[in-house]
């Protein structure tokens, strides 16, 4: 369970680090829809594990977003020790978030699966 120090620089990163990626980086290899679904910080608050979840139009777009992003870490990190208050500022490790992908991939196999099923119960119907 995280302390309410934790939670509180938790919640600056992924302000922060919204922020920087939105408004302050110019990459042309940045595409598509980007949030910043979880930050862990460490117990002692030197390292935080930023996950970023891309939305673009195919799997090579969001790798190469991603890259751009792992590019532009220093900028961000720099960005962010200028709104920390604390003596030091945690180091961004940034990772990709699978669990939105796979949720919508969850999500269209059950649609899928409802086709078939709908598809099956009108050709009984027919018969």
């Amino acid at each position: 369970m995280p302390s309410r120090r934790q939670e509180k620089v938790a919640r600056i990163i992924k302000e922060s680090v919204s922020d920087s990626i939105a408004n302050h980086l110019s990459d042309p290899r940045i595409e598509g829809l980007i949030s910043i679904t979880e930050v862990d910080i460490s117990p002692n608050l030197r390292k935080a594990d930023v996950y970023v979840s891309i939305m673009a139009a195919d799997e090579k777009t969001q790798n190469r977003t991603f890259a751009a992003i792992e590019h532009a870490a220093k900028h961000i990190q720099t960005r962010l020790g200028h709104k920390m208050t604390s003596k030091f500022c945690p180091h961004l490790e940034f990772h990709q978030d699978e669990k939105f992908k796979k949720t919508i991939e969850t999500l269209n196999l059950i649609d899928e699966a409802a086709k078939e099923f709908r598809q099956k119960e009108q050709t009984e119907e027919n018969c």
